[in-house]
């Protein structure tokens, strides 16, 4: 009988670690016994988790979007850290709302320069310890906008539709190797996500959520400690979780 992973075996790596599902997934691994890396660009944000977590925390002010900073952040990670085996790469955002034909530009370049370049970074920084160890677990933070496409969301969309097919194409890469992979695609979730894409407008973003019992940070938190908890003879190649008031969206028909 083979039994779940002991959380006080794991270091976890948490890229965008400061906010919404990086935040609740970093404090749900510290409070299960897992020493925890939380990467992101806030500084008083990491100040603030490494004061409240002291020696089971080690924080980094880090742009995923820029390699060689990623790369040489994490090959001197400070003992007891060095030797990860959980990293979620779970930096990421949204831009703007508008139809393809008026949509920002400068949106959609740092849309794909983190929630695709800051993904391709941070595997590539990270998979090869992990492999040369044995033993590992990338957890990527989807979306179900990569399946399913709503008005405004094509780059973002397409953005997640990468992030699933990368995963399952690592995944194909590293079966065998101790490596484990898994896609976490999450539906309506309130954290600060729409207000990064609404640009601080609160009013905006908060009526996305009005009337509807959503998922949290800490929901999605829970999905990715269980992946990394089941035994390691398991892998599970990617949860698709809806808040229970949402569904599918009728397809679009324009009448004349």
């Amino acid at each position: 009988m083979y039994q779940m992973l002991d959380p006080k075996t794991l270091t976890v790596l948490i890229t965008g670690g400061t906010s919404g599902i990086g935040a609740a997934t970093a404090r749900r691994f510290l409070a299960a016994g897992s020493k925890v890396i939380v990467t992101g660009r806030r500084a008083d944000r990491l100040a603030a988790l490494a004061a409240e977590f002291g020696d089971a925390i080690h924080t980094l002010e880090l742009d995923v979007r820029d390699w060689e900073a990623t790369q040489a952040a994490f090959a001197a990670l400070p003992d007891p850290f060095a030797n990860y085996n959980v990293v979620c790469a779970n930096a990421g955002l949204a831009m703007g709302l508008e139809p393809a034909q008026a949509a920002n530009m400068s949106d959609w370049e740092e849309m794909v320069a983190t929630n695709i370049n800051g993904v391709l970074y941070t595997v590539r920084a990270t998979l090869p310890s992990m492999i040369a160890r044995g033993e590992g677990h990338v957890v990527f933070t989807g979306s179900v906008a990569g399946d399913y496409p709503y008005p405004g969301g094509n780059t973002y969309g397409a953005t997640k539709a990468f992030v699933k097919q990368f995963s399952l194409n690592v995944w194909a890469d590293v079966v065998g190797t101790g490596v484990r992979v898994t896609n976490v695609e999450p539906g309506l979730t309130e954290t600060e996500f729409s207000i990064v894409r609404f640009k601080g407008d609160e009013d905006r973003a908060g009526k996305l959520y009005e009337g509807v019992k959503h998922l949290t940070g800490e929901d999605i938190a829970e999905q990715i400690f269980f992946c990394c908890t089941v035994p390691r003879n398991v892998n599970i190649n990617r949860i698709h979780a809806l808040a229970a008031d949402q569904s599918f969206s009728a397809l679009s028909v324009k009448r004349r």
